[in-house]
């Protein structure tokens, strides 16, 4: 049973995580240093449950003890072949021995071989839709509306539908112009297209960077909420007697 002053700890204790943390903005002091390597344990303590909780044992241990029937479930043969996989796995955390160093090669090469093996399917997998989506219409096949209405006609392209995909392809054949360094170009238009798809590119970037800049923002003001409202507001001017 939870005493009743287990909610103001631990608010207390998670104020006190999150100044520390953000004390690095500061400077790098021994304050920040403690709470720093103190989520860092945390966290491999979670992931090593994690690893077991939500990897070996799922996709590696049932597998291979099986499970016995139960209500509605029927039995699942285990496969003693998925035990050949311990010894592997084990191997690698000779990478700590400078004398058996060269074992935790093994794994890593029998890693990398599957996996440039899986590669061609992957970047297919990955990329082909890509590739098929960037196949865009050009033409219009009907003049009965310019723009797309809300309930289109089945296989009808509209004009501006087709405006859209004019300006999509001449992004694409900028984009990738600038990536051709295998030979020397002197023509107007190809440079022309080269300095547009740089241009296009740092946009797309700066996309990218503002995207990051409000995720960040937006986990610092989950934080601000959690000290100004959940700690001053919910738990410790109740706690002190005001209001």
């Amino acid at each position: 049973m939870q005493s009743e002053s287990y909610p103001i700890i631990k608010l207390f204790v998670g104020v006190a995580c999150t100044v520390g943390l953000y004390s690095v903005l500061y400077r790098e002091t021994k304050f920040y240093r403690f709470f720093e390597h103190m989520f860092l344990g945390l966290a491999a303590g979670w992931a090593m449950f994690a690893l077991w909780g939500e990897t070996l044992k799922s996709t590696w241990w049932d597998r291979m003890v099986g499970s016995v029937a139960d209500e509605g479930n029927p039995a699942v043969p285990g496969y003693w072949a998925w035990a050949l996989l311990l010894p592997i796995g084990v191997m690698a955390y000779f990478v700590v021995s400078k004398k058996h160093n060269w074992i935790s090669r093994i794994p890593i090469g029998i890693i990398l071989g599957l996996w440039s093996g899986q590669q061609v399917q992957v970047w297919f997998t990955r990329y082909g839709p890509q590739m098929q989506s960037s196949m865009k219409p050009l033409f219009p096949t009907t003049w009965s509306e310019f723009i797309t209405p809300l309930q289109p006609e089945a296989g009808a392209v509209y004009p501006a539908q087709v405006i859209g995909n004019l300006i999509f392809l001449l992004t694409l054949l900028s984009a990738m112009s600038y990536f051709l360094f295998s030979f020397e170009t002197k023509s107007k238009l190809f440079n022309g297209m080269t300095t547009w798809g740089r241009w296009l590119l740092m946009i797309g970037f700066g996309a990218i960077f503002g995207s990051t800049v409000m995720t960040r923002f937006t986990l610092m003001i989950d934080r601000m909420y959690f000290v100004f409202i959940e700690f001053f507001q919910q738990g410790l001017i109740p706690l002190i007697g005001g209001r």
